[in-house]
């Protein structure tokens, strides 16, 4: 297990994943030792990690009214009288947030409830004007599904661990306004513009034992809904976002008391907060002390969780039935429907399953079984946004092995992305000018050290070929026999110890002397031919 851990803070770095955990800290790497040491010692503290996710709906309106949803309008300007919970209103479910709770509970094999049940869930906080959330305590749409998500494992940390999580339930439920904290006049202003909007809350059980497996869980999450277009997933705009559930104990007793660290909005700071959290209570339990049952908030300067307030009880929420709105029903199939409903105002499950699209996990065994490539490699195409479909259209266009069309797609062009902080689409090559570019590495007429100054060139020149670089600057491969024959015999001439060497038996210093002929020539010359004619003359 804690192999697994570490392994998956070097998968989570290389796939953006906002490029996860870097064990840098001492407490980091502290931490790690403990829970190899827990593997051998039974009696050593393990972490216990479980998740609530909350996904804002990729939804034009609110849950229960007919307000816009968009990120960064003006504050209050998308305030209907009841999102502002005016007297006498009442709200009216979207049928779109429905239909998308109802896509990811099966995209999470999920078991979705035909009959889910709203009810309110009261807490008091100046952003939420009603003085009550609605959202699905009871029975919610969908419950008892899995996440399958994988790290990197094995000793070279490159064998794929597949890791589950079980989802005890999705419910539907409104999102609160938010706080605007104003340190020069010293007050907190409201804007409701997020009050209302749609939310599917996620909850996951307590099946993780570390920073990097949550960290890996919630990016495959993301990269699920994102692939199903329920959630656009963007945790620096709030549409994403994380509470973790954490405790310690030692294997086979019952779970320790847990804390709840709230709203964490990036994955980088979810692991380095569950890693925090779980060193921090293994120190209380450790010096004899008690964790307390409390909400805590990730300090991301420090590195640090700290106390925010106790946690809340099922009784401090007084949860009751929602008087406004019926049971949520949803329909098996159109053949379930009851005489005078129209399917085009019901949400059907079979429909929404029969428009499920390819989720992560089958693209990434569709990469490796169509192109041959290794499976970690699937990981970088997945994961990064866009970077899947630019490795087809390479593909497309180029007749080279995929696995040498890989390596350029994951480290030549990715490595330049995140030089410059670009995404693909952002790219100065496209797909078809790579190509161009490998077919001629392939056909003889440049090197392969060549080929790479030649992308570079294209990177900062977008819109000239390969071809126009290669004929402008001179690079193509020095193929005349004579010319080589005459370079070849100056570079042994001047190199007598190595040719001694070669011709005691030394094979490998020959690569010297053909590293020296590539220089002499700046990388241009025919290696197959370099090596046949220094083989004659050293032999």
């Amino acid at each position: 297990m804690a192999a697994s851990c570490m392994a998956a803070s070097e998968l989570l770095h290389n796939i953006k994943l906002i490029h996860f955990v870097r064990r840098t800290s001492s407490s980091r790497l502290h931490f790690s030792s403990q829970l190899l040491q827990a593997q051998r010692d039974p009696q050593q503290l393990v972490g216990v990690v479980g998740l609530e996710i909350h996904a804002q709906i990729s939804s034009n309106t609110k849950l229960f009214s007919g307000s816009s949803v968009q990120f960064l309008a003006p504050p209050n300007s998308l305030v209907s009288f009841f999102d502002a919970s005016l007297p006498g209103t009442l709200p009216v479910l979207n049928r779109r947030c429905v239909e998308a709770a109802v896509m990811t509970g099966l995209a999470l094999n999920c078991t979705i409830n035909r009959r889910s049940l709203f009810d309110r869930k009261h807490y008091f906080y100046a952003d939420l004007p009603a003085g009550y959330q609605i959202t699905q305590q009871r029975r919610p749409v969908a419950v008892d599904g899995m996440l399958t998500y994988s790290v990197l494992g094995g000793k070279k940390r490159n064998q794929v661990i597949r890791k589950n999580v079980h989802i005890k339930q999705i419910q539907l439920e409104q999102d609160s306004g938010k706080s605007l904290h104003d340190d020069v006049h010293s007050q907190t202003l409201i804007d409701l513009n997020r009050a209302g909007v749609g939310l599917m809350e996620l909850v996951m059980e307590p099946d993780m034992s570390c920073g990097e497996e949550a960290a890996a869980a919630v990016r495959e999450l993301q990269l699920i809904l994102q692939a199903l277009g329920t959630c656009q997933g963007n945790m620096s705009e709030g549409q994403l976002r994380v509470d973790a559930n954490v405790s310690v104990h030692k294997p086979g007793e019952p779970l320790g008391i847990r804390t709840e660290v709230k709203n964490i909005n990036s994955i980088r700071y979810l692991a380095r907060a569950i890693d925090f959290e779980i060193q921090r209570q293994t120190d209380v339990v450790q010096r004899g002390g008690t964790v307390q049952n409390e909400t805590r908030a990730y300090d991301s300067k420090s590195g640090e969780t700290v106390a925010m307030r106790d946690k809340e009880g099922l009784q401090d929420y007084r949860f009751m039935p929602e008087p406004n709105l019926p049971p949520l029903i949803v329909f098996e199939d159109n053949a379930s429907l009851p005489a005078g409903i129209d399917a085009c105002q019901a949400v059907v499950v079979q429909t929404i399953k029969e428009g499920l699209p390819e989720l992560p996990s089958i693209k990434r065994d569709r990469l490796v079984q169509l192109y041959g490539i290794l499976p970690e490699h699937s990981f970088t195409l997945v994961n990064e946004d866009g970077l899947m479909e630019y490795f087809e259209e390479v593909m497309k266009s180029t007749k080279r092995e995929p696995r040498k069309v890989i390596g350029w797609v994951t480290n030549e062009l990715l490595g330049l992305l995140k030089q410059q902080e670009l995404s693909v689409s952002q790219s100065p090559v496209v797909p078809a000018a790579l190509a161009e570019l490998l077919e001629l590495q392939e056909a003889g007429h440049i090197s392969s050290s060549v080929s790479k100054q030649v992308f570079q060139e294209m990177w900062r020149s977008p819109g000239r070929t390969a071809a126009q670089i290669i004929r402008e600057q001179d690079l193509g491969l020095v193929s005349d026999a004579a010319e080589l024959h005459r370079i070849c015999q100056k570079v042994v001439d001047s190199h007598p110890e190595e040719v001694c060497a070669i011709r005691s038996g030394n094979k490998k210093v020959l690569n010297k002397l053909m590293g020296l002929v590539q220089k002499e020539t700046k990388g241009r010359a025919d290696p197959v031919l370099v090596r046949e004619i220094l083989e004659e003359k050293t032999s």
